[in-house]
């Protein structure tokens, strides 16, 4: 591989780390809070 493409990948890589860094707490949390208001809504 040429070091471009290594940059690029590595790049790539922190990219998907930072997504799945604030994605991951972000679902969690989104769905705590739908079935929070669910709760409230059904009895």
């Amino acid at each position: 591989m040429s070091e471009r493409s290594d940059a690029s990948a590595r790049m790539r890589l922190r990219i998907v780390g930072a997504w799945a860094l604030v994605g991951i707490p972000l679902a969690y949390g989104l769905v705590e809070t739908l079935r929070k208001a669910a709760d409230l809504f059904t009895g």
